[in-house]
């Protein structure tokens, strides 16, 4: 089994919509979208969610009015500043729990708070793994391993020979947690300076971890000059490049439909597309 990542150094370079044309044109797979801050492959694969389970992520204190007397103590040591009369604004709170450590009454509560969900679906190109983290909630990262870790048992389980996951943009904790581990990366980019910036972040982040990448450009012909240094970029980094997918209005008009690109027309992306994910399934045949 195999797993595949599609990651990009900033949001909005067409990720997702490449994620979708893949499942489209492969075989025998898991999606997975662990991009948990903002997930959106659902609205090109549409699943149908089939096992809902909650995310229990990150703990918040809660002062105890009739155990509690009124010292001071939690006052003076939190430094969120999220004590206000003896009562915990949960919003303020970052749930460090010092203040529950130096209680001297014990009147401060520390439960675990549910900070999303996360899901099991079936889709017309097999089963999906997705999740949706809360407004302002805390431990994306978590929430990401959640969800591999569900994809790769899903895969075992069912003797699926590929993972493809829709990764989140940059190089944070969410990204760590999706590509630590994963057979390849695919790097989508586009032809702008920030695009070339965030692709040579992205790129040393993949070295650091050991993961062998690939790069894609999207929409190359908006600017060919900076897809020229791109592919120089990618030599640097020593990332194989698997093709360059150029602007199609037609990508646009499928989103809208729901539909992935290659499923809606056979336009100049849909055809790029199809030989960048010919040249993906070779690399991942070579990683043995």
């Amino acid at each position: 089994m195999k797993e595949l990542t599609i990651i990009s150094g900033k949001g909005g370079t067409g990720k997702t919509s490449i994620v979708g044309s893949f499942a489209s044109l492969a075989n025998n797979i898991v999606l997975a979208d662990a991009d948990v801050d903002a997930a959106d492959l659902h609205l090109i694969i549409t699943p149908t969610i089939k096992q809902r389970n909650d995310f229990m992520g990150g703990h918040k204190a809660i002062i105890d009015s009739e155990r509690c007397t009124q010292c001071g103590d939690c006052l003076e040591r939190c430094q969120y500043n999220a004590i206000n009369e003896f009562t915990i604004d949960s919003i303020a709170c970052e749930g460090c729990g010092v203040c529950v450590h130096f209680c001297p009454s014990d009147a401060i509560d520390f439960p675990q708070r549910k900070c999303g969900e996360w899901f099991i679906s079936s889709t017309s190109y097999g089963p999906m793994v997705h999740a949706k983290l809360g407004i302002a909630e805390e431990n994306s990262g978590l929430l990401v391993s959640t969800v591999r870790r569900a994809a790769r048992e899903l895969a075992e389980k069912e003797n699926r020979e590929l993972i493809i996951a829709d990764g989140p943009p940059g190089i944070g904790c969410p990204v760590i947690a999706s590509i630590t581990g994963t057979t390849a990366v695919l790097i989508i980019t586009e032809p702008t300076l920030s695009g070339l910036h965030d692709l040579k972040r992205v790129a040393e982040l993949a070295n650091f971890l050991k993961v062998p990448g690939m790069l894609c450009i999207n929409k190359y012909d908006l600017n060919p000059d900076i897809s020229d240094q791109l592919l120089n970029t990618a030599l640097e980094y020593h990332l194989t490049a698997v093709g360059k997918v150029p602007y199609d209005p037609f990508v646009t008009k499928a989103m809208v439909l729901e539909k992935s690109t290659v499923d809606y027309a056979d336009g100049p992306a849909a055809q790029s597309i199809r030989q960048v994910w010919e040249k993906v399934s070779n690399f991942l045949d070579a990683q043995e």
